[in-house]
């Protein structure tokens, strides 16, 4: 299939020239755009004014009505592009084009670059103008849409990524793809031009169309089969610790010994991989086995100390752009930041290293203060890009000269700091440098003949003075996007954060801002039949929720319950869970990507790879144990094995590829203890009992922090609090396996060696 298509691609040739489907009709009205069909007088009216009212520009286009950041940025292109919709894919039937579909978002550098070279380039604007009907898609808005288009380039055997470029029959089926082109053959030292390729596109669709149609359904094809491989029914029972153990090699065999993390062979490139390192974590607190915790160590302090953290303003940036973690790639979003800032938590707990509670301080401060949305949400990112000299360069607002560092810092500093973050004259990064730190201290400090104490508080003032002169520059811009899934991430990590580093303080503002943000969740993105809406911006909600955007839902909420006992976060749970039964659930056990009720797309997948993200199905699975555990609801174990049985043929070839389906699988095989904490009077009494329990590590513990006067209420929710009491009117703990209960606990610690105990039980 794969050869067939390229083949027929390949011998077209370089296309030739302007022209059009002859049979065309023209319509009346305005014409806009360079090439492009004339629009209706009204609409063309309306785009004017449109355009007009967002400033000076020569051209707009339909994308100007957009809210979404990223299909704005395109809204003055001299292409006619349209948004996804049966709008646009009735105009390709009209007038009997191929589609040119483009996906990408707001915050990725290739995008932009792509925008300028191509997009805003007249000569091919004209020609995609004259020969396609040119689609742009924001993939955050419509990852089900991403999705589908990905697995097509991989059916075609390429690699995906962003920005997505893909042609299309007017039906929507590809036939051919790629990611980022160069405007012209031989730019970037590319073989084949954006132009070059529209133009063989053209002719081949216009001479050899019976062919394309059938390349397009053996890739179709192709998709179904990649589709349907990952949901390989098997038996759940076949699944145990053998299939972790698997996991457990296959990603010790791609560990990156030297800098940590997991190598992909034939790529320079590391992605902050949060999942296996969290695997790893609760593996060995289990088995006591040294080498998968070491392995996760490593490469937390390697990416802590690399250029893909950002050491001045906290946070961490999208992926490396080496094996060293020195050069990032600069797009910072909102869901790395919560899934690393939890992941540095658990190794906090684990290791009691004061390192990682900082990496963890600073990211979720970051979240904060960078991301943090008016009225509780959180916004999607920021630009890789901002603009020096009056240049859009990548990484600028966040690369330093030694001449930027000394203003900032001053003479005297300037040699500890500049050691310190690795700021030199020749730079690491076309002239200037990313600033990492992969020195130690003591090394530093000696070297430039400064006491290691002073040294420690030079560097900290010195980090403040190059914060403080970085919020001069400009600032890389904002994708305000508020993703419900990802939000749901950050509430989770606020909630781990209250435990974790204010340890049971009834005031911790992280328990704060996760309410806050959960409140946001609720009563702004959800649907009337209950669903979630995708994202929300613009003061207006758009796009149905997938699936991760419901799974990730339903765990923050869980979290929230187990945080302050509050059973309207335990019922809002089980409803959005219900929703994901109707909606999502496939009879033979998973999730779909989309809801039933949704836009009918090619192809309907069942996500279980994680990627920079968790996929859905691992989180939904990992909810029902938890239901389960709960509410002793056997319905909820019922559907866990179902689920465990659609990916067993995965798991069981491919496990690495899984690490977050396989935590569910650990946690249903090897559940963690169910702490029930009671209270005389009120929560706050129980600080003492979650001080201890934030700083250690007992994966897969249930928390259930209760008031003695709510007790019979809760039970009805969660048998497992029947009976607990606040012994002699002190708050009292409860630490249980399986539901079977140990001695209870008034005094901390007798709670922290009931803990003890419970976790070196078999």
């Amino acid at each position: 299939m794969r050869r067939l298509a390229i083949a027929i691609w390949i011998a077209v040739g370089v296309g030739a020239g302007p022209g059009g489907c002859s049979k065309e009709k023209k319509a009346e009205g305005v014409s806009l755009l360079p090439g492009a069909p004339p629009v209706p007088a009204e609409l063309a009216e309306r785009i004017r004014a449109a355009g007009a009212a967002d400033g000076e520009h020569r051209y707009s286009n339909r994308l100007i009505f957009e809210a979404s950041p990223y299909l704005r940025q395109h809204a003055h292109n001299p292409v006619d592009w349209r948004p996804w919709g049966e709008e646009a894919l009735a105009e390709a039937r009209r007038l009997g084009r191929p589609i040119l579909l483009s996906i990408g978002y707001s915050t990725c550098h290739w995008c932009h670059v792509m925008l300028e070279e191509s997009f805003e380039d007249v000569e091919i604007a004209t020609f995609l103008n004259q020969h396609y009907v040119a689609i742009k898609v924001d993939r955050e808005e419509r990852p089900d849409l991403d999705g589908v288009y990905q697995r097509a380039l991989e059916a075609m055997g390429q690699p995906g990524g962003w920005p997505l470029t893909m042609w299309l029959t007017p039906d929507g089926e590809p036939f051919f793809g790629g990611t980022y082109f160069p405007a012209r053959d031989g730019d970037r030292q590319g073989a084949v031009g954006f132009l070059t390729a529209l133009e063989r596109g053209r002719e081949l669709w216009q001479e050899s169309r019976d062919e394309v149609v059938g390349a397009a359904d053996q890739v179709k094809e192709r998709m179904v089969d990649l589709v349907t491989s990952r949901s390989t029914p098997g038996a759940a029972a076949g699944l145990g610790d053998a299939t972790i153990e698997r996991a457990l090699d296959q990603i010790e065999q791609h560990y990156d010994a030297d800098g940590g993390g997991i190598r992909v062979p034939g790529e320079r490139s590391k992605f902050p991989g949060t999942m296996p390192v969290r695997l790893l974590l609760r593996h060995a607190a289990r088995t006591g086995e040294p080498g998968g915790r070491d392995m996760a160590m490593r490469t937390l302090e390697r990416m802590a100390a690399g250029g893909i953290r950002d050491h001045v303003g906290g946070g961490f940036h999208r992926y490396s752009t080496d094996p060293r973690w020195l050069v990032p790639h600069f797009e910072k979003m909102l869901y790395d930041n919560a899934l690393l800032a939890v992941t540095y938590l658990a190794a906090y707990r684990a290791s009691g290293r004061d390192d990682f509670a900082e990496v963890a301080r600073d990211t979720l401060a970051f979240m904060e203060e960078e991301l943090g949305a008016e009225g509780g949400g959180f916004h999607a990112a920021l630009d890789a890009d901002s603009v020096i000299g009056g240049e859009r360069v990548e990484g600028a607002y966040y690369t330093w000269t030694p001449a930027e560092l000394e203003a900032a810092v001053g003479a005297e500093a300037a040699p500890l700091v500049g050691a310190w973050f690795g700021v030199s004259k020749a730079g690491n990064l076309e002239g200037r440098s990313v600033v990492a730190t992969v020195r130690p201290l003591a090394e530093v400090a000696a070297a430039v003949g400064v006491d290691e104490a002073r040294a420690r508080q030079m560097i900290a003032a010195g980090r403040e003075a190059m914060r403080a002169a970085r919020k001069k520059r400009t600032r890389p811009h904002r994708d305000d996007k508020i993703v419900a899934g990802w939000n749901a991430l950050a509430i989770s990590a606020l909630v781990e954060a209250a435990l974790v580093l204010d340890r049971g303080d009834p005031d911790s503002r992280y328990l704060a801002r996760a309410r806050e943000a959960a409140e946001f969740l609720l009563g702004k993105m959800v649907r009337e039949d209950g669903s979630l809406v995708r994202v929300w911006t613009g003061g207006a909600a758009r796009a149905r929720g997938v699936l991760t955007d419901h799974a990730y839902a339903v765990a923050a909420l869980l979290d929230l319950f187990e945080a302050t006992g509050e059973a309207r976060w335990l019922e809002r749970a089980r409803a959005l869970d219900q929703v994901m039964a109707r909606a999502f659930e496939a009879p033979d056990g998973g999730f779909f990507m989309t809801s039933k009720e949704g836009e009918e797309l090619i192809v309907r997948e069942k996500p279980v790879r994680d990627d920079a993200l968790p996929s859905g199905n691992a989180v939904a699975a990992m909810n029902l144990v938890r239901l389960h555990r709960l509410t002793g609801e056997e319905g909820y174990r019922t559907r866990v094995e179902r689920l465990l049985s659609a990916f067993a043929g995965v798991l069981a070839t491919s496990p690495m590829t899984a690490p977050h389906l396989l935590l569910a699988l650990e946690e249903l095989r090897h559940p963690g203890p169910e702490i029930v904490l009671v209270a005389p009077a009120s929560r706050g009494e129980l600080a003492p009992f979650l001080e201890v329990l934030g700083g250690r590590h007992v994966p897969g513990h249930l928390l259930l922090p209760v008031v003695a006067s709510e007790v019979d209420g809760m039970a009805a929710r969660v048998p497992l609090v029947e009976g607990k009491l606040a012994i002699g009117g002190k708050p009292t703990a409860f630490v249980c396996r399986a539901r079977v209960c140990r001695l209870p606990s008034r005094d901390p610690a007798a709670f922290a060696s009931e803990l003890a105990r419970v976790m070196q039980a078999p």
